[in-house]
């Protein structure tokens, strides 16, 4: 038994056609901002492309300080720390004028960490690599922000 097939109604294809032209006209809008925050209807273009073979690659970070003394690294994700890394690399120069932003990353991590030691102070940090011809030749660490946490 063959399946019937029925053509698509004058209604059905408006209401598609409508659809299609609202989710372009969002990422038209997204990518014309060039803003992250408007994601998923925006550019995201850290994963648009490869860096180019002389460039140099930059990763944000947040490090702490813990009451036992430990430095560790305060993983940007916002099941670890309740905010992502994309969060704090669209507000890093808002960060670095006033690094007490960086209460949401505290809060955050000490919230689904009960059981480690209160942080006490945090650093926004970027990991520097440069690049000739696509491969590694130097790498460093800047810090931009530093944030006693009080008491």
């Amino acid at each position: 038994m063959t399946p019937t097939v029925r053509p698509i109604s004058r209604a059905g294809l408006a209401w598609r056609v409508a659809v299609a032209l609202l989710g372009l006209g969002l990422l038209v809008n997204g990518s014309l901002r060039m803003s992250d925050d408007v994601w998923p209807f925006g550019p995201m273009s850290q994963y648009a492309f490869s860096p180019p073979a002389d460039d140099t690659i930059v990763i944000t970070r947040v490090e702490g300080r813990l009451a036992d003394g430990r430095r560790l690294e305060l993983p940007l994700r916002v099941s670890t720390a309740g905010i992502s890394r994309a969060e704090i690399e669209a507000r890093t120069p808002a960060i670095v004028a006033d690094p007490s932003l960086l209460r949401g990353v505290v809060e955050g991590w000490s919230s689904r960490h009960p059981a480690e030691p209160a942080v006490q102070q945090v650093w926004l940090v970027q990991d520097v690599t440069e690049l000739s011809r696509g491969r590694p030749t130097g790498s460093g660490r800047r810090e931009l922000a530093t944030w006693t946490v009080p008491r």
